[in-house]
């Protein structure tokens, strides 16, 4: 659902505005969903510590943020920190990685309550950091009652994983239900319908991210051309937008930039965006052989 606070374009700068006038404003994605990538690169194109490259990102989420606040985005997710850098980076750079976002909660809270946005989470959260888990808590609840837009972090976060999780919750679910009821979980199941029961309703309903929809604009900076194990199920229709630009050196401007490009597709989910009939449609042929 579009949000119906007030719109504080007043709030954007010079640049931000110049773009967002250039906007369809009642074309606004509700959910937009960001694999930050690049801050290591940024920094060694400086000769630069990669800390310090990880840090000007933490400065980019802010812009961002705000950009999104400004214009009643409904749902920003970051992809912040995934359970392959958890597994795959050098120990000193994650314990780094898990001070900064502690750090950035901690310090913004002020500025997330001036920008009216919620603070949410999805990843497999209970392996972070117990004074990262405390943060995180604090965070979530000091803003729990603004009403603008929902900022999510994926943290320790892996899209194979979630729908792992997803499945796993549904068997148990099942079979709490079934000893409930004193029957067995192939009584229970035929019960309810059968396997067919077992649907995508079912599934989303039980992954990360069961009370947001769905993108509609997946953003990647640094130029990379894959998902990474984000959102996979729910990135199914996404329209995807692929920067060159470096994540610290994307800023709010650049995220309006990327819906003035998402409000120029068409968006047709598997079907037509004209209408179509196919009444005198000639039978079909069989291609003709090669020379």
């Amino acid at each position: 659902m579009p949000l119906t606070q007030p719109l504080r374009i007043q709030e954007l700068s010079p640049e931000e505005l110049a773009v967002y006038r250039t906007l369809d404003t009642t074309r606004i994605p509700e959910h937009v969903a960001i694999i930050m990538d690049g801050n290591g690169r940024w920094a060694g194109s400086r000769t630069m510590k990669r800390f310090q490259g990880h840090q000007q990102g933490a400065e980019a989420v802010l812009s961002v943020v705000e950009a999104a606040s400004r214009i009643n985005v409904p749902y920003l997710t970051l992809y912040a920190f995934s359970l392959e850098n958890n597994l795959r980076r050098p120990p000193a750079e994650v314990g780094f990685l898990m001070k900064l976002v502690k750090v950035y909660l901690a310090g913004n809270i002020a500025r997330m309550q001036d920008n009216n946005v919620r603070m949410n989470y999805i990843g497999r959260l209970t392996e972070l950091p117990d004074e990262l888990q405390d943060t995180m808590r604090e965070a979530k609840a000091e803003t729990a009652k603004n009403t603008g837009t929902m900022v999510t972090l994926a943290l320790n976060y892996g899209s194979r994983a979630e729908i792992v999780d997803a499945t796993r919750s549904m068997l148990r679910n099942m079979i709490t239900e079934a000893h409930r009821r004193g029957c067995s979980l192939e009584d229970l199941i035929s019960v309810n319908g059968g396997v067919e029961s077992i649907d995508e309703a079912a599934i989303s309903q039980g992954l990360y991210t069961h009370d947001m929809p769905d993108p509609d604009l997946l953003i990647r900076t640094s130029g990379e051309m894959r998902l990474s194990n984000y959102m996979l199920w729910q990135l199914a229709y996404a329209e995807l937008f692929v920067t060159e630009r470096l994540w610290p050196d994307f800023l709010g401007v650049h995220l309006l930039e990327a819906i003035a490009t998402y409000q120029q597709r068409s968006r047709r989910f598997g079907g037509l965006d004209t209408e179509f009939s196919d009444e005198a449609l000639p039978e079909p042929t069989a291609p003709l052989p090669r020379n």
